[in-house]
């Protein structure tokens, strides 16, 4: 990746510091800070080198073998290239994927135990809303038998307050008779003592 203006000013901003030739090209390097100076070499793309100083559009790099060269600061980047990228970022991903397998058994793990714990109170709401049908039942049934008795009671109290009537009623006609019949019977006269 080229670098932008902005990188640009950082790198004419640091004394020293690591960049990486830019991938993008072959860079040949130079003996001087300008154009005017005789090529020297190149630097392989993606070839990591030390920054020393920056002046106008070079800048004066060392590479790994302790060369001090001269570069255009344009053909430098800020990040690392993607061949010492790429062993990092694959064992990145072999790590991510045997995280992503763990983390897979353990869902399909969770997943199948909630999937068992649904069925189960699934099983269990279903035996519930059965019992509860069967309560509703014998509820309905209790409230007929008590309407029943209480319709049986309500007719034996009638019976009842009935016959005490009956029964007093017959009282008072069997006592009015007596008194009406008392008075009219025959009185034995007592017999006189002649003694006396």
């Amino acid at each position: 990746m080229l670098l932008g203006a902005t990188s640009l000013m950082m790198l004419a901003q640091q004394a020293e510091g690591n960049a990486w030739v830019s991938e993008e090209l072959t860079t040949y390097v130079r003996s001087g800070p300008t154009d005017g100076y005789r090529i020297i070499g190149t630097l392989t793309a993606g070839e990591p080198v030390e920054v020393l100083e920056t002046s106008g559009d070079y800048t004066r790099v060392e590479n790994s073998e302790g060369d001090t060269v001269w570069v255009l600061s344009k053909e430098l980047q800020e990040t690392p290239s993607a061949g010492e990228q790429l062993p990092v970022l694959e064992a990145r991903v072999e790590a991510l994927s045997a995280e992503l397998e763990g983390i897979n058994e353990t869902w399909e793990q969770r997943v199948a135990s909630m999937t068992h714990t649904l069925e189960v109170r699934e099983q269990r709401i279903a035996e519930l809303e059965v019992r509860n049908n069967e309560l509703d039942s014998e509820t309905e049934q209790s409230r007929q038998q008590m309407r029943a008795l209480q319709a049986r009671l309500d007719t034996q109290e009638e019976d009842l307050l009935m016959r005490y009537f009956m029964y007093g009623g017959s009282v008072a006609g069997a006592g009015l008779l007596v008194g009406l019949i008392v008075p009219h019977l025959p009185r034995r006269r007592k017999k006189r003592d002649r003694w006396f």
